[in-house]
C-alpha cells in the first residue's frame, strides 16, 4: 500500500538535502558541455547504445546522469518528487545546451497518468529505498515501456542495509516487505561524505550543513522482492549482476578505492555486494 503521506516527508527532506548537495559540485554545466559524464560502467554496460531512444529516467534527482545520457543521444525525460531537484534539472539542461524534459512528481502519480511509451526505462542508485509499494512500481514501468523495450537499474544492495556505518551487522536482512524507518535529522550529505568520488571535476566545500532538514522516511525490500515486483508485472528478467563495490559513494570508514571511483569495504572483512544491477525485457 501507497504510503504518501511520507512520499511528502520525503519530497521536503529531499528539497533540503538537494541543495546542499549541490553546492558542493560546482560547474556542473560546463562539465556537461566539456564532455564530461556522471555515468559508470556498469548502468553503461547494461543500457546499451541508446541513441536514438526514448528514455524515462525514474527518481532522476537533479538531472546529471539524464542529461549524461542525453548526450549519448537519447531522447530523455526525467521524473523526480523534489521541487529543488526538477528545478535544477531543469536549468542545468539549458545551461549545458543539453536537451531534456523533467517533471516534478511522485513517480506513483506519473505513473497513473502517463500515456507515453519509452524504449527504455532507467533508475540508479538509491532510488528503490524510497518506493513504498513495488507491486505498482513495477506495474508502472512495464506500463510504460513500448514492445521490446528494457528496464535497467543499478542501485545499492540490500545487504548494505543490515550494516552500521561502522561496517558493524546491525538489522536482519529479512527486515524487508516495505517496512520504513525513519530518520529525524532527514537525508544526509552524502556528498560530503564522499567527496571527489562523486564529483570528480571538482569538489567544492559548499554548504556545511543541510538547510532547514525535514524528516525522511526509507522502506526495506529484498532482492527476491525487487525481481519479483518486475517479473509479476510480466517483465522478463534478462542480467541479474551483483557487485562487490559501491560506485563513487564512500557509505563507511576506511574504504579502499579501485579505478573507476569504486570503492571497497575495509579490508579486513570479507567481500558481499554492495550493488546491484538488472536489465528486464517487455516481450
Amino acid at each position: 500500500m501507497l504510503a504518501r503521506d511520507l512520499h511528502e516527508d520525503n519530497r521536503q527532506s529531499w528539497n533540503s538535502a538537494t541543495k546542499a548537495h549541490n553546492s558542493h559540485k560546482g560547474d556542473q554545466a560546463e562539465f556537461l558541455r566539456s564532455g564530461g559524464s556522471t555515468l559508470f560502467l556498469e548502468e553503461l554496460d547494461l543500457l546499451g547504445d541508446v541513441a536514438g531512444q526514448r528514455l524515462l529516467h525514474l527518481q532522476c534527482n537533479s538531472g546529471q546522469d539524464t542529461l549524461s545520457l542525453a548526450a549519448l543521444g537519447a531522447e530523455v525525460t526525467g521524473v523526480d518528487i523534489s521541487d529543488e531537484a526538477i528545478s535544477f534539472a531543469t536549468r542545468l539542461s539549458a545551461e549545458s545546451g543539453i536537451p531534456g524534459t523533467f517533471v516534478r512528481s511522485d513517480l506513483f502519480d506519473w505513473f497513473e497518468r502517463a500515456d507515453e511509451r519509452f524504449d527504455v526505462v532507467f533508475a540508479s542508485y538509491g532510488t528503490i529505498c524510497w518506493l513504498s509499494d513495488l507491486t505498482p512500481w513495477g506495474a508502472g514501468i512495464a506500463k510504460v515501456l513500448a514492445p521490446g523495450g528494457r528496464f535497467v537499474i543499478v542501485d545499492v544492495h540490500p545487504v548494505d542495509g543490515m550494516l552500521d556505518e561502522d561496517w558493524r551487522l546491525a538489522d536482519d536482512y529479512w527486515m524487508h516487505g516495505g517496512q520504513h524507518q525513519t530518520w529525524d535529522d532527514g537525508v544526509g550529505d552524502y556528498v560530503a561524505g564522499s567527496r571527489a568520488g562523486l564529483v570528480p571535476w571538482g569538489y567544492e566545500e559548499g554548504l556545511a550543513e543541510v538547510p532547514d532538514p525535514k524528516p525522511c522516511h526509507a522502506f526495506n525490500w529484498g532482492m527476491s522482492e525487487i525481481i519479483g515486483a518486475l517479473l509479476s508485472a510480466g517483465l522478463t528478467l534478462d542480467v541479474f549482476e551483483e557487485y562487490p563495490w559501491c560506485n563513487g559513494f564512500q557509505r563507511g570508514p576506511n574504504m579502499r578505492e579501485l579505478p573507476g571511483r569504486r570503492f571497497l569495504p575495509p579490508a579486513e572483512l570479507p567481500s558481499f555486494p554492495l550493488m546491484y544491477g538488472i536489465r528486464a525485457i517487455k516481450r
